[in-house]
């Protein structure tokens, strides 16, 4: 075992602190990577408080790492010492069932292994990038391109796959009409991937507070939805919309805005379940659906999609101090738009 430095939470109800947390040995299939950026993501802030059920503790959140790689097993061939990589939110499957097989390993029938959290295969509980060191599967470790910083990748490897992957489902492309629920951490990624598909896109949101940052990033227009013009003028004006707000909204009203046939995805996922009228869906042939992250094949892609057009996250970088203020920042949506914590600082 290594042991490194790391940020841990000791319980639900406490803050992350600074640790010590034991990687496992090198594997022959395996990848030691030195963490150079961890992002931060909303669903680190339910895990480690507990609001998604128990834990295991302590536990070291973070599955958006971006960093190099230090060490590699004897049996590895995808990767070289040296190279620019990035681990997401899983580390193991079965390899094996019709999902992983499909390339959508986040599905797989055995019980995917996620970066932290998760009990491993050998038995081990995973922690995740909140670290200097992380050891991971070669097959789970995508390559980060030159044309992306790794601060501003990092968040790609969970938000930009969990908005990049139910717009390429939906097959969005030049004519199509797109809303995006929220310009935040998410949002402000389907923004951008849905501009460079080459869709009509418009933001939907409380307020026009963010409405400069909207257009910047890509949006054609900007609605508030506090405004209740925007339900009645913008009715049947959509082929998709990609919610990305982790809050209770009202599905019917969204629902409404949809074009006959189309879909509204659901990325974001707030703490009480939502409730839906089934006449919304029926009149109208529309579907209310929902979507996770996305397989590595798809995540690789991503990532390539992102350096060919520009795309990255809109970061504040912070030191490992800075995690908990962090935490409520999020909470309280004061952040434009990601945070990522600077792995140089996890040693003090």
């Amino acid at each position: 075992m290594t042991v490194v430095n790391a940020y841990a939470a000791p319980s639900e109800a406490a803050p992350l602190e600074r640790t010590l947390i034991e990687r496992r040995p090198l594997g022959p299939h395996d990848v030691r990577i030195d963490i150079a950026y961890a992002g931060i993501c909303h669903s680190d802030i339910h895990t480690v408080r507990g609001d998604w059920g128990s834990q295991y503790y302590p536990l070291a959140p973070g599955h958006e790492i971006a960093g190099t790689v230090a060490e590699i097993g004897e049996a590895v061939t995808r990767h070289a010492v040296g190279d620019r990589v990035g681990v997401g939110c899983m580390v193991n499957s079965c390899g094996q069932c019709r999902n992983c097989l499909r390339g959508e390993e986040q599905f797989c029938t055995e019980g995917v292994v996620f970066t932290y959290g998760s009990p491993d295969r050998d038995g081990t509980v995973t922690q995740g990038g909140y670290s200097e060191q992380v050891v991971v599967t070669e097959s789970f470790v995508v390559r980060i391109p030159d044309a992306l910083a790794l601060d501003v990748a990092a968040p790609l490897l969970c938000a930009g796959i969990t908005t990049y992957s139910p717009l390429r489902h939906r097959k969005v492309g030049p004519g199509t009409r797109v809303a995006v629920v929220g310009l935040g951490g998410l949002g402000h990624m389907g923004v951008q991937f849905a501009r460079a598909l080459g869709a009509e896109v418009t933001v939907l949101s409380q307020t026009l507070g963010k409405q400069d940052d909207g257009l910047r990033l890509g949006a054609d227009h900007y609605r508030a939805t506090s405004d209740p013009a925007t339900f009645t003028e913008l009715r049947g004006s959509f082929d998709v919309i990609l919610n990305t707000v982790s809050a209770v909204i009202d599905l019917d009203a969204y629902l409404a805005l949809l074009d006959a046939g189309a879909a509204m995805v659901c990325v974001g996922a707030p703490g009480e379940p939502l409730e839906v009228g089934v006449m919304s869906l029926i009149n109208g042939n529309k579907t209310l659906a929902g979507s996770n992250i996305g397989g590595i094949r798809e995540t690789q892609e991503m990532l390539d999609f992102c350096a060919e057009h520009g795309i990255g996250a809109e970061i504040e970088v912070i030191p490992a101090s800075e995690i908990n203020a962090a935490y409520e920042r999020v909470l309280a949506s004061d952040v434009r738009y990601r945070f990522v914590i600077d792995a140089a600082t996890f040693s003090g």
